[in-house]
């Protein structure tokens, strides 16, 4: 491990590059990065960086949207294999179709689709900013893609229409309300926080629904000294680093996303040494899918 990880230190140098990865990614992976982040942090911190080369450690997506933003450098994505079943469930021709069904609608898409999907919608958010951004449209009736869980739990926090498209997040949608009823028997005075991706009545069993940004946050300044997290378990190990003194418990083990645990070391070194994985995204379509993710940054 000492190994991959000096030979990583030594290519960072030599490239000038930055390591970006998501909350999800395993413990290993997480520390050899420069920022760590969900996926709206990553978004902007990467346009703050003086590198000439950005090594993305997450999901294809994360590494279009970073594309998206820095067309001046050169992005790869470490495991090229690393997908997102919920950004895989629209493609361009749904949406197309669903924007003819709802032409006075504004599209609104979460950051988790394509950069395509992107390109053919007015705003993205993300679940840290999604209430934010659907309060800051003028319009009345909103097209939300593509997951319907955040969609209503968005829903239930502005008087806005929001039409929901029926994708979800198959490790979320995993999360039942019996997990947190047996897991809050073993630690009854634990703090219960999940993720908006989560179903309703999950969440309406939570002291609060949180993007992981804000699960790290809700945990330094809740009065609560434990935790139940419902959220893919790779949060666990930076809310544990950021928090020592407090406890955290995975309300599943079974909250394991298969496309973020793809990303090892070893893939980190050889997307750097061969400079393999270039994300790219079409020109026409980048240029389209940035105004969107501008007016995500925009709000914040």
């Amino acid at each position: 491990m000492e190994g991959l990880e000096g030979r990583i230190s030594e290519l960072k140098k030599e490239l000038n590059a930055l390591i970006v990865a998501h909350n999800y990614q395993r413990p290993e992976v997480q520390d050899i990065a420069d920022i760590t982040g969900d996926s709206l942090e990553l978004a902007r911190d990467c346009t703050e960086v003086d590198c000439d080369l950005i090594v993305f450690c997450g999901v294809r997506f994360m590494a279009e949207s970073v594309a998206i933003l820095n067309p001046s450098r050169t992005v790869l994505l470490s495991e090229e294999s690393a997908g997102c079943p919920l950004a895989d469930m629209i493609d361009v021709e749904d949406l197309r179709e669903w924007k003819q069904r709802y032409p006075k609608a504004a599209v609104v898409s979460y950051v988790n689709s394509s950069a395509a999907v992107k390109a053919e919608s007015d705003f993205c958010c993300t679940s840290a900013n999604s209430i934010k951004l659907i309060e800051s449209i003028p319009d009345g009736e909103i097209l939300f893609v593509p997951d319907q869980y955040l969609g209503h739990y968005t829903s239930t926090k502005t008087d806005k229409r929001l039409i929901l498209y029926p994708g979800y997040c198959p490790v979320h949608r995993r999360l039942k309300a019996e997990h947190i009823i047996r897991t809050k028997e073993l630690y009854p005075d634990a703090a219960v926080i999940v993720h908006p991706e989560c179903i309703p009545e999950v969440i309406a069993l939570a002291d609060a629904a949180l993007s992981t940004s804000q699960m790290l946050r809700y945990a330094k300044e809740s009065p609560a000294r434990s935790f139940l997290v419902g959220t893919e378990i790779g949060m666990l190990h930076r809310m544990q680093k950021e928090s020592p003194e407090r406890d955290f418990h995975p309300l599943s083990m079974g909250l394991v996303c298969p496309d973020m645990k793809k990303t090892r070391l070893e893939n980190v070194v050889q997307a750097m040494e061969e400079r393999r994985n270039v994300v790219k995204v079409p020109e026409e379509v980048r240029v389209k899918a940035k105004q969107a993710l501008d007016r995500m940054l925009a709000v914040g």
